[in-house]
């Protein structure tokens, strides 16, 4: 069977049931139907130890990041441990473009997947709504005579759809470019408010424009902020649901990890932590920039950390990053296996860096040789990194119990828990630390507007904000092409954009587009409504 039929072919627990599991009860709840909810619970106390999933780079291939993520949370709850899993929600742009869903796999997923996977509670079309009527707001403030003199505007529409046609508009006055929903910054800053007034805090900073003198104009300019957080107090509520062995999950934002942040609300988080015994989370594409922007941005702003940093990786991902072509990417190949295994091991030592222990969790396929294994296994054991197995996707919580022994002892194990770079360091230091440390760059090249940018930020005092990287995933470097660990290459730096109300500094590197494309195939091909059932979702 595939991922959907597994799914509804899964029999559910009422979802009030489910809450019980976790100290939750009815009146904590508003109900989506029988197997939805969203949490009224405000997060008390911490009591959780944080697992952070992440993963090597991506391939076409995928890792499986999300299965081994339910799949340890099953396992931990076959153990008697009271886990918690928080998620992102699913971008509909992916599950119609190339990537797919993301609710997992085979009989490691959360349900119900085709919710899940689609509107789910509504919460993205809140922070659609959210966003475009700001920009409604902008363009109605200046056709009635413009107040505020905005001259230059900088926020930009959104929806959660690939569609390479709207990077470029044209308005009545001006060019302007549409962004999807999960690289918005209204996505961003839902993501990073740990509450409600923060929430409203937050959208009226941000920046909307620029007036004649090259002052900022605020969204709280427009008195708009009350209207957006109506917009989205039913969406800042977390979604609860179940995986297919009825563990407790909650999923709750969605901000892409290469074009934004990748990491679910800190509100689901805290509320994992003060829920459970154990909260599994994740980060997005690879350990280079979904786990860096967790910890030097998400743990920053929460003042949280992990207990440990599960790494996935496959026999697949590391001869991809070894050049192995598609046609032999199944085939033995203990050498390529070995020659990729550079990939792994660049992002074993750029964890290390903050002092968090990792465990190397190898997501096993039936393809997969136990040459090829061994030789993953060696190199953990000379690395000094813990080592396991998952088999979550064709034995749920029972092929990822060995993961989970391995968790907890790491859970047990003394951290010392650091950031990257200092608050307080310039911009640019912040991209070099990044960069260079973990990327590998040799040198960075800035355009003359990613300069002036800089410039324009610093003089408003923002400078002390963490950055967040936009970039290809495939790669340390800026180019998709560079596979493997390369070394001493020149990243270039497009674009700086100041997410004051998100309160980062998004920067771009080389090509990389906040509006993605659809592929000449795309998975919408597949997806049909079929007597009533939904077909073809993955």
């Amino acid at each position: 069977m595939n991922d959907i039929d597994i799914a509804q072919n899964n029999v559910l627990e009422n979802i009030v049931k489910v809450a019980k599991k976790i100290d939750l009860n009815s009146d904590d709840l508003v109900l989506y139907g029988d197997f939805k909810a969203k949490i009224k619970k405000v997060p008390s106390k911490r009591k959780a130890k944080l697992i952070l999933v992440t993963a090597i780079n991506p391939t076409p291939y995928g890792e499986g990041k999300t299965t081994v993520s339910i799949g340890l949370g099953d396992a931990l709850n076959k153990l008697n441990k009271k886990p918690v899993i928080v998620l992102r929600e699913p971008s509909m742009g992916p599950v119609f473009g190339i990537k797919g869903g993301a609710t997992g796999g085979g009989y490691s997923q959360v349900v119900p997947m085709e919710d899940i996977n689609l509107h789910f509670t509504g919460d993205f079309h809140a922070i659609t709504a959210a966003n475009d009527l700001l920009c409604a707001a902008i363009d109605n403030h200046i056709y009635h005579g413009n107040s505020l003199d905005i001259q230059k505007v900088v926020f930009k529409r959104c929806l959660d759809v690939n569609d390479r046609a709207l990077r470029k508009i044209s308005l009545e006055k001006r060019n302007d470019s549409f962004s999807i929903t999960a690289a918005s910054e209204i996505m961003a800053l839902f993501c990073l408010a740990d509450s409600i007034d923060d929430l409203k805090r937050r959208l009226g900073n941000i920046i909307i424009g620029y007036n004649s003198k090259n002052e900022v104009v605020y969204a709280k300019d427009l008195h708009i902020e009350g209207a957006l957080t109506v917009l989205l107090k039913d969406a800042f509520l977390p979604n609860l649901v179940q995986t297919l062995e009825h563990t407790p999950t909650i999923i709750h934002g969605g901000p892409f990890a290469n074009i934004a942040h990748g990491c679910n609300s800190i509100i689901a988080t805290e509320l994992g932590l003060s829920l459970g015994e154990y909260m599994v989370t994740e980060a997005g594409f690879g350990a280079d920039l979904g786990a860096e922007k967790f910890l030097d941005i998400k743990c920053r702003k929460a003042s949280i950390s992990p207990d440990c940093i599960v790494l996935v990786a496959t026999i697949k991902a590391l001869k991809y990053n070894a050049y192995v072509d598609s046609g032999h990417i199944l085939e033995e190949n203990v050498d390529a296996v070995k020659a990729g295994l550079a990939n792994l091991g660049r992002h074993i030592e750029n964890l290390s860096k903050y002092g968090i222990p990792v465990v190397v969790c190898l997501n096993k396929f039936a393809t997969d040789s136990e040459s090829e294994i061994k030789a993953v296994e060696d190199f953990c054991l000379k690395k000094g990194t813990t080592f396991s197995t998952s088999t979550a996707y064709t034995d749920g919580g029972s092929g990822a119990i060995d993961l989970a022994n391995k968790v907890i002892t790491a859970c047990s194990l003394k951290s010392n828990f650091k950031l990257l770079y200092d608050d307080n360091s310039s911009i640019s230091d912040k991209i070099e630390k990044v960069c260079c440390e973990i990327y590998r760059a040799s040198e960075i090249e800035y355009s003359s507007k990613a300069l002036e940018k800089i410039d324009a930020i610093e003089k408003i005092g923002r400078s002390n904000l963490p950055i967040c990287v936009a970039k290809t995933q495939y790669s340390f470097s800026d180019d998709a092409k560079k596979l493997g660990a390369p070394n001493d290459f020149k990243v270039y730096v497009r674009d700086i954009c100041l997410y004051n109300g998100a309160e980062f500094v998004t920067v771009l590197l080389g090509n990389i587009m906040t509006m993605p494309g659809l592929p000449k195939v795309p998975n919408y091909e597949k997806i049909d409504l079929i007597n009533g059932k939904i077909v073809g979702l993955s």
